[in-house]
């Protein structure tokens, strides 16, 4: 960087650092920390928490991968990324359901009334995994725009970004996450239609809009896994789920719904930014917005390090009240140390700053940030059958775990390299992991039944009710 993009990159975090803390509001009691009611005790907004669901799902990472998909494969590459927003009013519909008909506050809760105490410890730790993983994939995306890996430029700009990330959120915990979310949606809708500006003229829009091939070795193999994910990958995401049970159930529905086409949309707009690259020849090189930006000019490259920044905020902030939530209140739920009466703000506060300085381990490792979807997605595809098929039974805990453990297994045996090349689904570059998905989830979903079936020929109700 010379000084002038020096100048306006790094003022620009500390701007933005600023600005997010100045504004956020203070939580003064557990519920407005944990839960992101106002100091009155006031549910949040439909708007507001519509606005928080589709900023906070726009991970850094992810508006990167539309980006690079859109290089690789044009639009059917931006589409087949985009389909993972369905997933938002999928699982807002099936929470609408489990709090409906079962009455749950969280998902854990839940898990523990139709499946036991077991499987809500296994689920508590395959989100605290994804968790984990999103502090670093989010904050080496945003220090990506200032260095790269192994300069101190890159390491300086993600800590100092996790920094004021935590400062706010240490704040107001979920009421300034939900807050700041209405902010960073605004600021991203705006600068990804500033960088459109600057593409849209630059190409044919017809050709834009229609480069790519709907062939199954040309990311319909991908289409086809997010369209099967979308019934597991969002239940293991309490960034998202979180914000299930922080209002009406209507209010709720209706939330999801909007946030999910929005999310939809919005993704794939951004995936023409490869498609951009692709038609002009430019090297993606893994990153498709910086690639771009860098070749339309220092407006445009700044224009993508700002949406990174927003989105990436967006979710660390979500990330760190998540953990929060997860560590200092549905855990010690689970062990039966705590009921209805939510922890000290500064019990969530100290499970912030572990994870600050803990989850960003994995980025000095060098750890590659695109394989997080595909893999964590499939080595979950076992929570599919869980939350679809849950009403056949009242409780069943083998049921949870022969599903739960299947998939995880399929998905550690995937990441492996052990899978028969006789899985793969076409020979596209996505087909082991089509192939893996589609007949993981028939198997997956046999577990779940098996218990059922059995229960049945011994002739026992599979309704059969216990705790």
């Amino acid at each position: 960087m010379n000084i002038t993009e020096a100048a306006l990159f790094w003022g620009f975090l500390l701007v933005y650092g600023v600005v997010m803390y100045v504004l956020s509001p203070k939580s003064k009691n557990p519920n407005s920390f944990y839960k992101g009611a106002d100091d009155h005790g006031n549910p949040v907004g439909q708007w507001s928490l519509t606005a928080s669901i589709f900023i906070s799902w726009i991970f850094a990472k992810s508006v990167t991968n539309a980006a690079n998909l859109g290089a690789a494969y044009g639009v059917v590459g931006g589409l087949a990324y985009a389909s993972y927003w369905l997933s938002i009013p999928v699982a807002g519909y099936v929470i609408y359901l489990i709090r409906t008909q079962t009455g749950a506050r969280s998902l854990q809760d839940f898990l523990t009334s139709r499946f036991g105490r077991l499987a809500a410890l296994a689920f508590a730790a395959a989100i605290l995994i994804r968790l984990y993983n999103e502090v670093w994939s989010n904050t080496a995306v945003v220090g990506g725009y200032f260095g790269l890996p192994g300069e101190w430029e890159y390491y300086a700009a993600a800590m100092l970004f996790t920094m004021f990330t935590l400062a706010y959120s240490l704040k107001g915990g979920l009421r300034s996450s939900i807050f700041t979310d209405v902010i960073q949606a605004f600021v991203f809708v705006f600068f990804v239609g500033a960088v459109l500006f600057l593409i849209i003229p630059a190409n044919d829009t017809g050709t834009l809009l229609s480069n790519g091939d709907f062939r199954l070795n040309a990311g319909v193999d991908l289409l086809l896994v997010a369209l099967l994910q979308m019934f597991s990958y969002p239940f293991h995401d309490p960034v998202l789920t979180d914000r299930g049970f922080v209002n009406k159930e209507k209010t709720m529905l209706k939330s999801f719904v909007v946030a999910g086409l929005l999310g939809f949309v919005a993704v794939f707009i951004f995936s023409l930014v490869g498609v951009h690259a692709r038609l002009n020849g430019i090297e993606a090189m893994g990153n498709a917005p910086a690639a771009v930006g860098q070749s339309l000019g220092l407006a445009a490259l700044f224009f993508m390090s700002v949406i990174m920044m927003t989105s990436a905020g967006s979710t660390l902030d979500s990330t760190f009240t998540s953990l929060a939530k997860s560590l200092a209140v549905d855990l010690p739920r689970l062990a039966q140390r705590a009921r209805d009466k939510l922890p000290s703000i500064r019990v969530g506060a100290v499970v912030m700053v572990i994870f600050a300085f803990a989850g960003n381990l994995p980025m000095f490792a060098g750890t590659d940030i695109l394989k997080a979807t595909t893999i964590s997605g499939t080595m979950v595809m076992g929570l599919a059958p869980v939350f679809l098929f849950y009403g056949v039974t009242r409780w069943s805990p083998w049921s949870f775990h022969l599903s739960f453990w299947t998939g995880l297994g399929l998905g550690v045996l995937l990441a492996m390299g052990l899978i028969p090349a006789s899985w793969a689904i076409g020979d596209g570059k996505y087909a082991m992991l089509l192939g893996v998905n589609a007949y993981g989830f028939l198997i997956c979903s046999a577990g779940f039944f098996l218990p059922l079936v059995l229960r049945r020929l011994a002739g026992r109700s599979p309704a059969t009710s216990g705790a």
